[in-house]
């Protein structure tokens, strides 16, 4: 078994790389900027919802609960559309920071239980591909696999959901590469 504390720098560097081949991935190679649509007739749909003085948060249409899905009057709002997700933030301007901040502590929370879970699988010494394995493995689940739910349950594009398991890849074996370069010997 390997102490938590002697993991504290791949754990740092791991989530620091992550975070870094993130913002290439979104500035540079720019194969997310199709991801997002502009919605036909902005405007009008804004002024509506401006209307609606809605507060931040998740909301679902046609809304009903699980016996009203049952009647036919609420089948035929689902059958004549829209049906939708709708994710309502805070006016005002998005605040990258706190978004790039939030995301640097997930990258730190995910190197942190994966390094849990190697120090108490992975022995002292063990081989850079073993490392590698076990590690890669565990950071693709939080990375790649969790965005799968996008696609089951928020009506994400399966484009976009496979593209963001891809990066998850990309972002898992950067971790992996991490924790077997720096792994205690």
């Amino acid at each position: 078994m390997v102490a938590l504390a002697a993991l504290a720098l791949p754990i740092l560097l791991s989530a620091v790389l992550v975070f870094l081949a993130s913002s290439l991935v979104h500035m540079v190679l720019g194969y997310h900027k199709s991801d997002y649509q502009k919605l036909p007739e902005e405007d009008k749909i804004v002024a509506a919802l401006r209307q609606a003085n809605l507060s931040p948060g998740l909301y679902h249409f046609p809304y009903c609960t699980h016996q009203e899905l049952k009647k036919p009057e609420m089948q035929e709002k689902f059958k004549q559309g829209p049906v939708g997700l709708l994710s309502m933030r805070p006016n005002g301007v998005v605040n990258m920071g706190k978004f790039l901040g939030l995301w640097l502590v997930y990258c730190l929370l995910v190197g942190l239980f994966v390094a849990y879970l190697a120090a108490h699988t992975v022995g002292t010494g063990a081989p850079y591909r073993h490392v590698f394995r076990v590690v890669g493995t565990a950071a693709f689940l939080p990375y790649g696999v969790a965005t799968l739910v996008n696609g089951i349950w928020k009506a994400e594009p399966w484009r976009m959901v496979f593209k963001e398991a891809f990066d998850g890849l990309l972002y898992a074996l950067l971790t992996a590469g991490t924790f077997a370069w720096l792994w205690p010997r």
